[in-house]
């Protein structure tokens, strides 16, 4: 039996998920790789869906625990976006945060999925797709500067 270890009915509300997972993730993995950034369609994807599967098992297997699972999730993915950031020591310049942010906002996208938090999902992928495309005040001010 394919769904043997899976409650009846959960089936659907999975597919529905997974499919709007590959959506955020699309979206939001699309604007980070434009911008030539190290994490891009599929790790926004990945991000999100892994943290959607823990959110959705955890509300099956045991609804009473959920918060557990949850800070384990943002616990996990705080790991691996440190992985991400690096510092250069020869001019001390820090990159990829935005990016390790982003997959850290990414993972509380999935887990909104997967307690069926589908508005704000909707919401918090346009807005992660927004703020990385808002003009920085430093860029702004060095342009004037140029003029």
């Amino acid at each position: 039996m394919v769904f043997e270890g899976i409650p009846t009915g959960y089936e659907i509300r999975f597919l529905i998920d997974i499919g709007i997972v590959l959506v955020a993730g699309f979206a939001i993995g699309a604007e980070r790789e434009s911008r030539n950034k190290p994490a891009g369609i599929s790790t926004h994807c990945l991000v999100i869906g892994g943290a959607m599967i823990f959110t959705f098992l955890s509300s099956l297997v045991d609804p009473n625990s959920t918060s557990r699972i949850a800070a384990q999730v943002v616990s996990g993915i705080g790991f691996l976006g440190a992985g991400i950031i690096l510092k250069s020591e020869v001019d001390k310049k820090i990159t990829n945060l935005t990016t390790a942010a982003a997959i850290w906002y990414a993972a509380a996208i999935g887990m909104a999925i997967g307690y069926e938090y589908y508005f704000l999902a909707a919401v918090a992928t346009a807005f992660a797709v927004g703020v990385p495309r808002i003009p920085h005040i430093s860029k702004l001010v060095k342009k004037g500067e140029e003029t």
